[in-house]
């Protein structure tokens, strides 16, 4: 069965790394110089989302008005500081549990790739150490349309030269999964079955979980959800 999944192709925030805490300080500081505060709680909205939507978000939450140039300063302002939070990554920011799975998915000849509606995807892979592991990378340089639509998977599916049908996605955002299932996609969410439940599969994290494993539930759960 295992056999029908050629590709697997990767969020980056939240399922490689954890960048959403230095996405969370960057904008809790923009909003606090706005004069308002928001939750942690509120943040899970922003997961998926790109630079302009997650500001469109926080401004209504403050309930602030503001022209296109004031808005592309402030998205300029959040994206510096989260640059300079990123300074201090390294290897030792891998989720535990992705490379022991990364190096699986190598050794069983199975296609990589990175689809992330981050601008910085990149840097942060350089940092990291991974970008070898990624036969593409797809990031918000290259991607115009936002999660839940499927097009950064899309696009990342066409490089690998395999079928969505035949690629597994993961994500921990609502919004990105629902951008693989829009694309014919099998998605794996990665985090909390509340959030994530409309995947076709949901772990809290790659810890003791095989290609196989995986590739069975999906493809399984798929088959349900067709009959």
């Amino acid at each position: 069965m295992q056999q029908q999944i050629k590709a697997c192709i990767f969020d980056l925030d939240g399922v490689i790394v954890d960048t959403a805490k230095y996405h969370f300080l960057a904008w809790r500081r923009l909003a606090n110089e706005l004069g308002f505060d928001f939750s942690a709680e509120q943040n899970e909205e922003l997961k998926g989302v790109s630079r302009m939507g997650s500001l469109e978000l926080i401004l209504q939450w403050g309930g602030i008005e503001l022209s296109e140039a004031e808005k592309h300063e402030l998205a300029d302002r959040k994206n510096e500081w989260y640059k300079e939070y990123l300074q201090d990554m390294s290897a030792a920011d891998i989720l535990e549990g992705v490379l022991p799975f990364l190096t699986e998915l190598q050794s069983r000849n199975i296609r990589i790739g990175l689809g992330s509606a981050s601008k910085n995807a990149l840097t942060v892979i350089e940092r990291i150490g991974l970008k070898d592991a990624f036969e593409t990378i797809i990031d918000g340089n290259k991607a115009t349309i936002s999660k839940p639509d499927p097009q950064v998977f899309a696009m990342g599916a066409a490089e690998l030269g395999v079928p969505s049908q035949e690629c597994i996605v993961f994500e921990d955002a609502a919004s990105g999964v629902q951008a693989a299932l829009n694309g014919g996609f099998y998605a794996v969410g990665i985090g909390s079955p509340e959030h994530l439940g409309h995947a076709h599969l949901v772990i809290p994290h790659f810890i003791g979980w095989s290609f196989d494993a995986i590739a069975h539930a999906v493809m399984e759960a798929g088959q349900l959800s067709v009959n």
